[in-house]
């Protein structure tokens, strides 16, 4: 089914739905899907293999903020994906070891919500967060950490060794994979409900009539085609879909081997800019716009984007309170840093 039957269909849809049962009925409808507030549906969906104990996520926690999981000693998971700006840096291209801007001029996508993500990574090649964490660690413009110097730095200093005792067990094997495993199990706990989420919880009066009407021509414009889900996004899709990007000469990237992108969240997007996969925009209404152009064959209009744009609000949400942790004194056998 092409992009311009289902946002016909979602158009025709809209009306019958309202007249029945509103917008957060259309919403379900469309295929959006709130964060449960029971804690124990939430934890189905964002622990199906039961791996989240409180000892691994506070491990996982530290192991995100510490710098020395980079070969230069001053780089973290945190900087690239800052949690007290988003989940993202700010900058359209990621920089990393050597103040090294990314060479195919790709944007740190938010971490926040990132567990509900079908895939990993723009061109999705991976399939959850543990896996993901080993990719930056390792990428020379990014953390620029051989495996091999990750595991011997955590394994010099006696704090962590400890603590992956407390959290996994005596037995534990200290190595690369255990590491960035951990790294993944505290992403997971990073879910932003929003008042997005009451309003399909339940809650008529959580969003303003101006969101209201946002949501509503968000779905009738047909960018539930993509933006849909828990996640608002994190599936793989065709981009450009009907029409030529305008900043596409940005950047080398051209999504996987079948030339689909991972669709971005949209939840905290008013906190994420700049937008796209190379960061080229920076304007909520300007890439709303693009994507009209580009995914669905329409033009939007300023007003109907900035319509788009009021609901977008939102879908800000409440961010788990994250402390700075202190981390355990280096050793005289802990790697020094390293800025070649």
């Amino acid at each position: 089914m092409t992009i311009f039957k289902i946002a016909s269909i979602s158009l025709l849809a809209s009306t019958l739905l309202l007249a029945k049962g509103g917008i957060a009925d259309k919403a379900h409808s469309a295929g959006l899907t709130a964060i449960p507030t029971d804690k124990a549906a939430l934890m189905k969906l964002i622990d199906p293999k039961n791996t989240i104990t409180d000892e691994k996520v506070a491990l996982g926690k530290q192991l995100y903020f510490e710098p020395r999981l980079s070969k230069s000693g001053i780089i973290s998971c945190n900087t690239c994906h800052n949690l007290g700006l988003g989940g993202v840096d700010g900058v359209p291209a990621a920089v990393g070891h050597n103040w090294t801007a990314n060479p195919h001029h790709l944007n740190s996508p938010t971490v926040y919500n990132a567990v509900f993500f079908d895939a990993q990574f723009w061109d999705g090649r991976s399939p959850d967060l543990e896996d993901q964490a080993q990719g930056p660690m390792q990428a020379a413009p990014e953390m620029a950490a051989a495996p091999s110097l990750v595991v011997e730095r955590i394994n010099s200093i006696p704090a962590y060794v400890e603590s992956f005792e407390k959290a996994y067990g005596k037995d534990v094997k200290v190595d690369f994979k255990t590491i960035t495993a951990t790294i993944g199990i505290f992403e997971r706990t990073l879910v932003t409900p929003s008042r997005y989420d009451d309003f399909l919880n339940g809650n008529k009066e959580a969003l303003t009539d101006a969101e209201k009407e946002g949501l509503n021509l968000f779905m009738d414009k047909g960018c539930t085609a993509c933006h849909t889900g828990i996640a608002l996004g994190g599936t793989m899709q065709p981009f450009p879909a009907v029409g030529k990007y305008t900043y596409a000469n940005v950047g080398d990237f051209k999504g996987d081997k079948n030339g689909m992108v991972k669709t971005p969240t949209l939840r905290n997007i008013t906190e994420t800019a700049p937008y796209f996969h190379n960061g080229a925009i920076w304007s909520l209404k300007e890439a709303v716009q693009e994507m009209g152009r580009t995914q669905l064959g329409s033009e939007i209009s300023d007003v109907d984007a900035a319509k788009i744009v009021t609901f977008f609000g939102a879908l800000k949400g409440k961010k788990p309170e994250i402390t700075y942790p202190q981390f355990p004194e280096s050793t005289a056998k802990t790697a020094k840093p390293d800025f070649n």
